[in-house]
């Protein structure tokens, strides 16, 4: 069932994805970026692109599997401006003494039918497990991922 709609985030979270608008270069970029962030903000348990189109009106897995994945925009770039937009605010300057942790594990799966199982390395049990893990394709997602849920907690 989908959950999300475009027109239900607040205001202030358009407000806050204008601060970045400048580094993608479409149309189509800005909104598969709001599309990304509303699915990682949403409340779905797994964060998966394929959930997360599942999840949200107007947004389709092939669309917002391709900003993730092939689309010209820079993690580093966004990861900076991110960077900026937390310190010019007392709620989220870093400040002498911060620390960021982050649970970098993934979920054991098997079977066929949950998007995105795969044999891939997880440190609980080493590279032969089956798991689902947050980072897939051949951009930084995971790196991105962890950031952008690091700015917006």
């Amino acid at each position: 069932m989908k959950e999300t709609t475009p027109a239900a985030m607040p205001p202030c979270f358009d407000r806050w994805c204008k601060k970045f608008d400048d580094l993608l270069r479409t149309k189509a970029q800005k909104r598969e970026f709001r599309h990304y962030l509303g699915g990682l903000l949403g409340e779905s348990e797994r964060k998966n692109v394929s959930q997360m189109a599942r999840d949200a009106v107007e947004v389709t897995y092939h669309k917002l599997h391709h900003f993730i994945t092939e689309a010209t925009w820079s993690a580093d770039k966004i990861n900076e401006r991110r960077l900026e937009v937390m310190n010019k605010c007392n709620q989220t300057r870093i400040n002498r003494g911060f620390s960021l942790i982050v649970d970098d594990s993934g979920h054991r799966k098997s079977g066929n039918f949950t998007a995105g199982v795969g044999r891939q390395y997880m440190g609980e049990i080493g590279p032969s497990g089956s798991v689902v893990a947050s980072s897939r394709g051949t951009r930084p997602t995971h790196y991105l991922t962890k950031q952008i849920m690091a700015m917006l907690w």
